[in-house]
């Protein structure tokens, strides 16, 4: 059965990299005086392009719609403001930025990162799609164009007089359903010495630890660096450096320029390629065994919450974001088997998670009810929320991940 065309060669799409059942997009919590309302399901089915290999998701909502107005705020998590500042000192150091310079973010969101090149006095801009988000950076001082970037967005600000020295965009690539044209802005606002940085979950991580979670609504692709190097050459842009990074489970920074500027290709590109090609990212069987873990996680995770309930254990979770709610949607997991879950984030507190329905509280109301067992939904940051949370283990509760199968610690 085919399903589409591929977003980045035209390809129709045949083969699936994980079927993930109805889910609700996984930002759009429910307010509790809206618990009563329906929610609007969708597919979320990845597949593998057996052309040119991008994992995708079919466009079933617009990026309006899921971006206009985020509940995502990047500012609440202390270990992502550490990497953003580490990023801003390297890249000023690398590439000499000073007051003469310009500096551009895509998908900005709340100023996390630009703030630190402001404090060293270089001058911004960001770009964010989300008003209510963009909004609390510029409150920070950080001036921020509320667009969705593409060609156009890239073409009306280089006629407003901005170009850019270094252009970030961390964690959106995935993001866009029309990647081609979105890589095209960054061709159109770099100065012919200008660098882009694009940060993105690696797909080699994903498929090598079953990190199906990463997969929802929000992110139409998953990408490696030769499907990333691909849609570089496709918009006369080159990769000319690459970076292993730890955050989200594994991801990629992408250094870009354009074909002609003057930037020498590291060795790291080619020993990343070489690792994608020997981990069979090229190959549709790698893909299969995939699809299969997923099931292997599902089974292994109701085993553990089921057999908790039998016993009379309290188990909460802790962090309302999006790779939980792909998790307990596809597990049909709700507040039968998981009471409450914990967010720091205000805006999220005194919700209802989307499809699951679980109510969100504050850490300190978890606490108060003294689990045995608290599910870290975001994996990635199990040391950070499990040194934060650190009382739990005062009346002998033990913390637990999922992916990429159960672990009690």
């Amino acid at each position: 059965m085919m399903h589409g065309s591929c977003r980045v060669c035209g390809a129709q799409l045949k083969h699936t990299a994980a079927d993930l059942g109805l889910s609700p997009l996984a930002n759009s919590y429910v307010p509790l005086d809206k618990s009563r309302e329906g929610e609007i399901f969708y597919p979320l089915h990845a597949f593998v392009c057996e052309e040119c290999f991008l994992v995708q998701l079919e466009e079933f909502e617009s990026p309006e719609n899921i971006f206009s107005d985020y509940a995502y705020f990047s500012g609440f998590s202390t270990s992502w403001l550490r990497h953003a500042e580490n990023y801003v000192e390297k890249m000023q150091e690398r590439f000499g930025l000073a007051s003469n310079h310009k500096v551009v973010e895509v998908a900005s969101n709340d100023g996390y990162l630009l703030q630190y090149f402001v404090r060293r006095g270089v001058p911004v801009l960001g770009v964010e799609p989300a008003r209510n988000v963009a909004e609390v950076a510029i409150s920070r001082g950080v001036p921020t164009e509320v667009a969705f970037f593409g060609r156009r967005t890239a073409e009306r600000l280089l006629a407003a007089g901005h170009s850019a020295d270094l252009m970030a965009a961390n964690n959106v690539l995935a993001h866009v359903p029309d990647i081609l044209d979105f890589v095209a802005g960054f061709r159109v606002l770099l100065k012919p010495e200008g660098v882009a940085t694009f940060e993105f979950p690696h797909l080699l991580r994903m498929v090598e630890e079953s990190q199906f979670d990463t997969i929802y609504h929000e992110h139409f692709s998953y990408l490696s660096l030769s499907v990333v190097a691909h849609v570089a050459r496709l918009n006369d842009l080159r990769v000319f450096d690459v970076e292993e990074l730890p955050t989200h489970g594994g991801s990629l920074r992408v250094f870009m320029c354009r074909v002609d500027a003057g930037h020498g290709t590291t060795g790291a590109v080619g020993r990343v390629l070489d690792a994608e090609r020997a981990a069979g990212l090229r190959d549709l069987s790698t893909y299969a065994r995939f699809a299969e873990n997923v099931v292997r996680i599902k089974c292994e995770a109701l085993n553990f919450l089921i057999n908790a309930r039998q016993n009379k254990k309290l188990v909460c979770a802790y962090g309302a974001a999006a790779k939980g709610n792909t998790f307990l949607n596809y597990c049909g997991i709700g507040p039968e088997l998981i009471q409450v879950v914990a967010d720091r984030s205000p805006h999220k507190q005194r919700t209802l998670l989307p499809g699951s329905r679980i109510p969100v509280v504050s850490p300190e109301e978890m606490l108060a009810r003294k689990p045995d067992y608290v599910l870290i939904l975001p994996w990635n940051l199990r040391d950070e929320i499990a040194e934060q949370l650190a009382s739990v283990r005062e009346w002998g509760g033990a913390f637990v991940t999922a992916v990429p199968e159960i672990s009690i610690f």
